[in-house]
């Protein structure tokens, strides 16, 4: 009789111990609900840029090696000549701009935080950034995108109980090529870039969300880190807006060349003195 009033005691005590216990003394993870809008500096203007603090192009003062330089120049001149230069890719074929541009916030950025995974959904040909924090290691073979694999811990700075930043790692090998931003300010070539990021939530005013950016890249003459800033939309239920490169575009690429499409549906040259298309496959009319 005494054994059965012991085991009944020991069960009662089990089931008084709330269930995953073990976890109740772990941080939480934080609030980053919402839309995050790119942060923009009076009296710069114009189109976003990479370092915000500057303008696009060569105001960013990027710490380039001369070959990369050059790269940027040639890609000004051929943007100045009507074509897109060293931005090409991205904005006349639509594909991603990929890691860091994707981290621009052409479009408010959405953050969804869980356990094994954080989401950073970017909207339009980017789609998202996907940043393991379960723990696992680096994949011994990483297939290539524009946005590169992220690994991330998060940290409890100040040791309140909840999460408070976000530490990632992104390495490639990468898609490409890919630009800063559509002045062209461009990676290097062999798209081996590394980015390091904290990513948090300003305790003075919480409405800011930096990402410190550090870049690794064989274009650069050494790491550049720049501090971007979002701020959050005050509506508790903001409106997504959907867009696509791809629809009613202004611009067509045929082989390595550009064209603009015009109101009558034809084709126009970018460039003075552009070639047309090659229209060998089509049946001339004859003169």
């Amino acid at each position: 009789m005494h054994r059965l009033s012991l085991i009944t005691t020991i069960a009662v005590a089990a089931l008084a111990i709330p269930i995953g216990s073990a976890k109740a003394d772990q941080p939480k993870y934080p609030d980053w609900k919402g839309a995050w809008a790119r942060f923009v500096v009076p009296g710069l203007g114009g189109q976003p840029s990479f370092d915000q603090t500057k303008p696009w192009g060569r105001g960013q003062e990027a710490p380039l090696t001369p070959e990369y330089q050059k790269v940027l120049e040639d890609s000004l001149a051929d943007q100045a000549n009507g074509g897109e230069g060293n931005f090409f890719d991205h904005a006349v074929r639509c594909y991603p701009g990929g890691m860091p541009l994707n981290m621009i916030a052409f479009r408010p950025l959405e953050f969804v935080v869980t356990p094994n995974t954080t989401y950073v959904l970017i909207g339009g040909a980017e789609h998202f950034r996907r940043i393991f924090t379960d723990g696992r290691d680096w994949p011994k073979d990483i297939e290539p995108t524009y946005a590169g694999y992220s690994l991330g811990k998060w940290i409890d700075t100040d040791g309140d109980g909840t999460y408070d930043t976000l530490e990632v790692e992104t390495r490639g090998p990468f898609k490409g090529p890919r630009a800063y931003d559509a002045t062209g300010l461009p990676l290097a070539f062999d798209n081996q870039s590394r980015f390091k990021e904290r990513i948090y939530r300003d305790k003075a005013d919480p409405k800011i969300l930096h990402d410190e950016i550090t870049v690794f890249d064989n274009a650069l003459t050494r790491p550049w880190t720049v501090d971007k800033k979002y701020v959050h939309d005050s509506n508790p239920r903001p409106q997504w807006a959907e867009a696509y490169c791809t629809e009613n575009p202004s611009m067509i690429a045929i082989g390595k060349q550009s064209y603009f499409v015009s109101g009558d549906g034809l084709l126009m040259p970018v460039r003075k003195d552009q070639a047309p298309p090659d229209l060998r496959y089509f049946k001339q009319p004859q003169k």
